[in-house]
């Protein structure tokens, strides 16, 4: 029966992807990869001889029809991202439901994702929260943050490095400066760094230096 398995790849470090992944990725048919050249450097070091196709957020809308066509006629097939875990602020939701709607059978694999360890290190309630992933860019932004004020669990979101101190402000400028917040980025990589402190601290700590990685920032809760 045709399978699609998504499979986490590594967020950082290469050894932070389990056996299972690596037989799906060999065993499948072909593999969707949201860039075939970050994708292909993963496949070479473990040598990985699986064809790669692209798919990814600029390509999704118009050729998910044409894939679904292909993996009917596949045993299985794999999706990955660059990094972590598709469909969790990356490609394959809509992959996944034109699945669904297809009747092809869809697994998902537990593995990598930066959203667990970085709020588990966090040092913040962990026991209930909300995942907001990226803000908006531009329209509903601001709308969108102060939606946030009155939420009492712990909010985590995605962010890139030259938007940081512009979002760290705005949460600032909404929330009381006082409020706590711990800053992840490069996670599991050699320069991993992991602040804690007060939204104030933290737009003083990262404007005092060059900012690199992605980032996932875990704020707290209103008390």
């Amino acid at each position: 029966m045709t399978k699609l398995y998504i499979v986490p790849t590594p967020i950082g470090n290469l050894e932070d992807i389990t056996l299972r992944a690596l037989r799906i990725l060999k065993e499948a048919d072909f593999i969707l990869a949201e860039d075939t050249r970050t994708s292909g450097k993963l496949l070479k070091h473990y040598e990985i001889q699986s064809r790669l196709q692209a798919y990814h957020k600029f390509n999704e809308h118009k050729s998910v029809a044409g894939f679904i066509e292909k993996i009917k006629q596949s045993n299985s097939v794999a999706l990955i991202s660059d990094a972590g875990t598709p469909g969790i602020s990356d490609p394959g939701y809509l992959l996944v439901k034109h699945c669904i709607d297809n009747d092809i059978e869809v697994e998902c694999l537990p593995g990598a994702t930066a959203l667990i360890p970085a709020i588990v290190n966090s040092g913040l309630p962990n026991d209930r929260f909300i995942f907001e992933g990226f803000l908006p860019q531009k329209k509903g932004r601001q709308k969108r943050i102060e939606a946030l004020k009155e939420e009492q669990r712990t909010i985590v979101f995605y962010e890139s490095p030259h938007r940081l101190i512009k979002t760290l402000s705005q949460l600032l400028e909404f929330l009381n400066e006082d409020r706590k917040v711990s800053v992840s980025r490069e996670l599991t990589k050699i320069y991993e760094e992991n602040f804690r402190g007060t939204l104030s601290q933290a737009i003083e700590h990262f404007s005092e230096r060059s900012i690199k990685g992605e980032i996932v920032i875990v704020l707290e809760g209103k008390n």
